[in-house]
């Protein structure tokens, strides 16, 4: 039988939810669409948040035959039998799924037939392109990312499974069809496995207790006292910036009894070292990336010990969120004075007529002049004095508040009496 996802597909871009910063009017897709052109590009996006189905659409919208290989199975030999159709085609789209399987020589072996215009790519990925794909490749196709379906989008989702002619013959509670689409974390895919497994449970009634029972032990944890995962989510993290070592741990077994992503709470946990452990204690960015990689080494249930402890270490480090608050000073400052011009005497002179310009003219190099550098301005000439980042007084920034004071002292002394240098 044809899965359900594939029953009720969009058949044109307007039916497609959640992606409407692609889709939308005067959006990349949407204009290529219109066009009637498709260049070449590459879907960096979660599972089941729609790169599939935007490429087959894509491909029927502008008329174009399209090859459908999966990277998991396919390689150098695929890619030929799709050129040599090609070529009785006068081109055609090649729609490559998990492209970020493929080696650089199996990607480079795209590259002649993608600069002749032979072949369209439209690559899928869920991978970090930067990482995965050559530079090559990737100079000949865009990159456009997708994100994962909210709520809202995932209920258009279910709601479409239910009234689509070829789609179930059921008739859902409102309260079902909001756990549904908060279980599904984003992915409409797994969202229909549990509507169509609680259709069936339900003998054609959706209801509360059909939902939890399709999605089965992993919900229950998320909906616990009407609780929402991103509650879950909310608790853990004021509870980690909160130094409340026992709350944290209690909210991150939910999740994790709940059946929430392990690497998703990665994600999260590294945030938090970044945001709110910051620089009291610059170690806990590091713990935060080796317990991640600790997890992609080990898997569940070992890897969890290894988040586990993040957790713990979080909550008991010291907080800041200087890093934090200065980096937005910063992006402020920016936005605001976007063309300061920066002063002359710090500028790259890499030519004859810049050095004659007086770029780079006067410099003091630290190392050779300490002093000398003190005296010399950094910040462009309306924003001297300004102040972005404060050291708090919480490990590693209590070490280093009392120089940085001196430091901004020995700089004030300095540009006030320049002769002194």
């Amino acid at each position: 039988m044809v899965p359900l996802a594939e029953r009720i597909r969009p058949k044109t871009l307007d039916e497609v939810v959640g992606q409407e910063h692609l889709t939308g009017p005067g959006k990349p897709l949407r204009r290529m669409l219109e066009a009637r052109r498709l260049s070449s590009f590459i879907l960096w996006g979660p599972p089941g948040s729609g790169k599939t189905i935007l490429a087959r659409l894509l491909a029927q919208g502008v008329g174009q035959a399209m090859v459908a290989l999966s990277a998991v199975s396919a390689g150098v030999k695929e890619i030929k039998e799709a050129v040599a159709g090609a070529q009785t085609q006068s081109g055609l789209v090649l729609f490559l799924d998990e492209i970020h399987r493929f080696n650089k020589s199996q990607q480079d072996a795209l590259l002649p037939h993608l600069e002749s215009g032979l072949l369209t790519l439209i690559g899928a990925t869920t991978e970090n392109p930067s990482f995965e794909i050559n530079p090559a490749l990737r100079s000949r196709a865009r990159v456009y990312i997708l994100k994962p379906l909210d709520e809202e989008a995932i209920r258009k989702v279910l709601e479409r499974a239910l009234a689509h002619p070829e789609g179930l013959k059921a008739q859902a509670d409102p309260e079902a069809l909001n756990l549904l689409a908060q279980a599904a974390l984003g992915d409409a895919r797994r969202a229909l496995l549990a509507l169509e497994l609680a259709t069936s449970l339900g003998e054609g009634q959706v209801t509360l207790a059909t939902a939890k029972e399709a999605l089965g032990h992993s919900i229950l944890a998320f909906d616990k006292e009407g609780e929402h995962f991103y509650d879950l989510v909310s608790a853990l993290h004021k509870s980690v910036r909160g130094n409340h070592v026992d709350a944290a741990l209690y909210y991150f077994a939910r999740l994790v009894e709940g059946g929430a992503d392990p690497l998703y709470l990665a994600r999260r946990l590294t945030r938090m070292a970044v945001e709110d452990v910051g620089l009291a204690d610059p170690g806990a960015l590091r713990l935060a990336i080796a317990a991640k990689a600790a997890y992609e080494l080990l898997g569940s249930p070992e890897g969890e010990l290894a988040l586990a402890e993040l957790v713990i270490y979080l909550a008991l480090a010291p907080k800041s969120n200087s890093s934090y608050v200065a980096w937005k000073n910063a992006q402020n400052a920016a936005r605001q004075y976007p063309d300061a011009p920066i002063p002359l005497h710090i500028r790259n002179a890499p030519t004859a007529l810049l050095q004659q310009l007086g770029y780079g003219r006067g410099y003091a190099y630290y190392h050779d002049d300490p002093e000398g550098s003190f005296a010399q301005p950094y910040l462009p000439e309306i924003l001297e004095g300004l102040t972005l980042y404060e050291a708090t007084g919480e490990g590693w920034e209590q070490r280093v508040r009392q120089r940085l004071q001196a430091l901004r002292e020995h700089f004030a002394s300095k540009a006030k009496n320049p002769r002194n240098a």
